[in-house]
């Protein structure tokens, strides 16, 4: 009797994996794709968000690409790109390396875990929670931080130091999540490579700039891919600190949109807004994946 083909009953097994996908497929149209579609839809249109909305066309873009308002946000968004991903993963990788490198072989890995714990903890408090908490602390009557140094600042309230306040705020909140993917990353790389650099005379730095940065390339980006994601997005904590204000001086684009949705109750405009925003961010995420892929190539 002939064996069976093995051929003919691959495709069968692979067909069943999809029936695994399938949950996850529905959730992924249902709630990602069918609302970003409504969305783009909506852009087109004078919407109050009641009553039947009225067809512009490009009227929205169009007012869009001329507010100032619109392109002073997205300035804003460049600062926090700087703060919430930049400062954070630079930082984060050398503070990973210290405490992988030098801590846990000096003071024990209780150490440094409890050191990595202590930078991740602001990632575990709810946003809000620590916007009220820094607000507290940086109210110009009886905020800590002015009582502690004798000063009487406006952190949140100056237009000139707003932004480079809450620049600073995201700095602290942002850096646990670097430090704590790094760590991760290096307990994959061969603790050999850095005994061997350290018997031939290779100093901490060098150390990191040799071994550490090259092993860990692709933790690299992915903290800097999701941090300038999560940076492009930004909402809770400045609708907590400052509401956008002074002014416009700390204005997004994710506030700016939710200003028009719920504020102005211009949706259409607002609409607008989300859909360029979310546009950038899939521009953003497919550069990122080819500058990875090009370095993966070049690599192999």
């Amino acid at each position: 009797m002939a064996p069976p083909d093995a051929g003919a009953a691959r495709p069968r097994g692979r067909g069943g994996y999809w029936l695994y996908l399938l949950p996850s497929l529905v959730l992924f149209l249902a709630i990602i794709v069918v609302p970003f579609l409504m969305n783009v839809a909506t852009s087109f249109t004078r919407w109050s968000g009641v009553g039947t909305p009225t067809w512009i066309g490009l009227d929205n873009y169009t007012k869009l690409f001329e507010d100032e308002r619109f392109w002073a946000s997205f300035q804003h968004n460049v600062a926090l790109i700087v703060a919430m991903a930049v400062v954070p993963t630079v930082v984060g990788l050398v503070l990973a390396a210290a405490l992988f490198d030098y801590i846990a072989r000096r003071f024990g890995a209780r150490t440094a875990s409890a050191l990595r714990a202590a930078f991740y903890l602001p990632q575990v408090l709810p946003v809000a929670v620590a916007g009220v908490v820094w607000g507290w602390m940086l109210h110009p009557s009886y905020g800590a931080v002015n009582q502690i140094f004798g000063l009487k600042v406006n952190w949140l309230g100056d237009p000139d130091l707003a932004l480079a306040t809450v620049m600073a705020i995201m700095v602290w909140f942002q850096l646990g999540y670097p430090v704590v993917i790094f760590m991760a990353g290096l307990q994959r790389v061969d603790p050999s490579l850095y005994e061997a650099a350290e018997i031939d005379g290779a100093s901490w730095w060098r150390r990191f700039w040799h071994i550490t940065i090259p092993q860990i390339r692709p933790e690299i980006f992915v903290v800097l891919l999701t941090c300038t994601i999560a940076a492009l997005k930004v909402f809770g904590p400045i609708f907590v600190l400052t509401r956008g204000g002074p002014g416009s001086a700390t204005m997004v684009p994710s506030y700016f949109s939710y200003l028009n949705f719920f504020q102005k109750v211009n949706v259409g405009y607002g609409s607008a807004i989300a859909t360029v925003l979310a546009l950038i961010i899939v521009v953003v995420t497919f550069l990122f994946l080819r500058v990875q892929d090009r370095d993966q190539e070049r690599d192999s």
